[in-house]
């Protein structure tokens, strides 16, 4: 379990939007993009749906992703 499933939804749902936020300008690294994925991951869990950026998949390990597929 990670430290995402454990946060409040509204909690949640914001620092996704600023993590999203710094992804857009320009502050990005590839620790920040799985970030992403493992809010995007505990939000889907929960039946909130959140949007991925673009270049998502371009930076995020398969593994992620196969577990955002379920």
């Amino acid at each position: 379990m990670s430290l995402y499933e454990k946060l409040p939804s509204d909690f949640l749902i914001n620092f996704y939007y600023e993590v999203k936020k710094m992804i857009s300008t320009g502050l990005v690294s590839k620790n920040m993009y799985y970030e992403l994925g493992l809010i995007i991951s505990a939000a889907s869990k929960r039946g909130i749906l959140l949007d991925k950026p673009k270049d998502f998949e371009q930076h995020i390990v398969h593994e992620l992703l196969m577990e955002l597929s379920n």
